[in-house]
């Protein structure tokens, strides 16, 4: 399917979506917004994706006879436009695969509430890494004062989304805001690694340990430890579970089927 906003590829049992709308940094406007809810769900729906990637293109402009590139994952929601945005960020939280963003540049605002609803954070060590809704009399309202200290830890997080200051690749690393930050020339090939050694393994299992994980967060541990016996009782009976422990016995790779 052709998208104006974003482009999509697949390969290897991994998606990747990339947003395309360097001219305005990638920000998110509500075409952006329908069309990543139509990709997400196509994806979902797909059997042979197991691991979905979200990344952004760069702007390229000529500049005193000279490329000006400035990369970029997303600078957040477009104020040039009021239309109300199709709730990405919620999709990609509750998604089943696991998705990595990874963010080379600005992830700003919306951008950097995307990013922390994915499993996973990549960053380029010249990224910039932040939420600035606080200057111009705001929140940041797509899970950014939820989200943030649940991974930073409340003083961090308060310092950035109450100053607006973004951090850089580096600091975000140093604070627990990226899983890993790269030089900027190895971070396609970083998460690409890391993606597919996602994708190699059991599809089902993916999903329903990613849920254990998730329910069992919001709320206690005796609750969590429930969740996850019942979720591993629905794994004991799959195909996935015959074939990891046949391949085990047998010293091959397992070919996973998804059931």
């Amino acid at each position: 399917m052709a998208y104006e906003t974003i482009l999509v590829e697949k390969k290897d049992r991994v998606a990747r979506i990339t947003f395309n709308r360097p001219q305005r940094l990638n920000a998110i406007n509500s075409v952006l917004g329908l069309e990543m809810k139509e990709a997400l769900e196509e994806i979902a729906a797909d059997d042979q994706i197991y691991v979905l990637v979200i990344t952004g293109n760069p702007r390229i402009r000529e500049k005193e006879g000279k490329q000006e590139v400035k990369h970029c994952f997303s600078a957040g929601w477009d104020l040039s436009e009021t239309a109300p945005v199709e709730p990405i960020v919620e999709m990609v939280a509750a998604y089943e695969k696991p998705v990595i963003a990874m963010i080379n540049g600005y992830a700003l605002g919306g951008g950097c509430e995307l990013a922390l609803a994915c499993d996973f954070i990549f960053a380029s060590e010249n990224s910039e890494i932040g939420l600035p809704e606080i200057n111009r009399g705001l929140l940041p309202g797509w899970g950014g004062t939820q989200r943030l200290p649940r991974r930073i830890g409340v003083p961090r997080a308060k310092w950035m989304i109450l100053s607006g200051e973004p951090v850089n690749g580096n600091d975000a690393k140093r604070i627990g805001l990226t899983d890993q930050t790269v030089f900027k020339e190895d971070l396609d090939r970083v998460v690409s690694d890391f993606a597919a050694k996602l994708a190699g393994k059991p599809p089902i299992g993916l999903k329903k340990t990613k849920e254990a994980i998730n329910k069992g967060y919001d709320t206690d541990l005796q609750s969590g430890l429930k969740i996850e016996q019942e979720i591993l009782s629905v794994l004991l009976q799959t195909e996935d579970f015959q074939e990891g422990i046949a391949a085990f016995r047998e010293k091959r790779e397992p070919q996973w089927k998804g059931r």
